[in-house]
């Protein structure tokens, strides 16, 4: 689905990733891991075009290299942003229809599924995004990313200020997801819960990637489980 060689990104001087490679099978999900600072949202951004970046981003088998956002995401890329950067002034529904702003014969159709991924928002469909729960809020970014039908969602920090119970079924969805035929790649801090439903996993730190593995067997890492998993 994307594969990415050497990829370096800056923000001015400070070099924030720093010549890193890795591949996201179609069909998977592939979890970057690691703490703050590590580089994984920096990563996000470049797949996007959205910062200064070197290196080599493979998509669907084309260099994204001249592409701009808005493009990328007319052939199948979606990030659901760290914080969920919905527009808080705008109605629920109006949130997805934006997110559909490509995709919009398909209006309609694609936001009764949304409605049963997720029930609670169809309850809140004309309520200020604002109003709605962290959780609820968290169910809305998904949504309004994938009203453009992704092939490859990117999740930043999705369990980010969630309740335990919440972030449940936010990773249920994603599994869902996954099973729908939709490629993941997710961004968490939550190691456990990240490697809990990958099949594959790289750990960042300091911009470099320090290890890569089957998710599961990562679980059982004794590094991982001292530097992510608490012991």
């Amino acid at each position: 689905m994307i594969e990415v060689k050497n990829l370096h990104v800056y923000y001015g001087l400070i070099e924030a990733v720093k010549g890193i490679s890795f591949k996201v099978e179609a069909g998977s999900i592939v979890s970057l891991i690691g703490s703050n600072g590590a580089g994984k949202t920096s990563t996000l951004e470049a797949l996007l075009n959205s910062v200064k970046r070197k290196g080599e981003i493979n998509f669907g088998g084309y260099e994204t290299r001249k592409h701009k956002t808005h493009t990328l995401v007319k052939n199948g890329m979606a990030l659901v942003p760290e914080g969920r950067r919905i527009f808080i002034n705008l109605t629920v529904e109006e949130n997805l229809r934006i997110g559909a702003f490509n995709n919009d014969d398909n209006y309609e159709e694609l936001k009764e599924v949304m409605y049963k991924l997720f029930p609670r928002i169809k309850d809140k469909r004309h309520q200020m995004a604002g109003t709605l729960s962290g959780g609820e809020q968290q169910m809305l970014a998904i949504s309004r990313a994938l009203m453009s039908e992704p092939k490859l969602l990117m999740l930043d920090e999705p369990s980010l200020g969630l309740a335990p119970k919440i972030v449940g079924e936010v990773f249920e969805t994603i599994v869902k997801l996954k099973n729908e035929g939709i490629t993941i790649l997710l961004v968490e801090q939550n190691a456990f819960a990240a490697l809990k439903i990958s099949d594959y996993a790289y750990v960042l730190e300091n911009g470099k990637i320090v290890m890569e593995g089957i998710a599961s067997a990562m679980i059982g890492n004794d590094m991982i489980r001292k530097k992510y998993l608490g012991g």
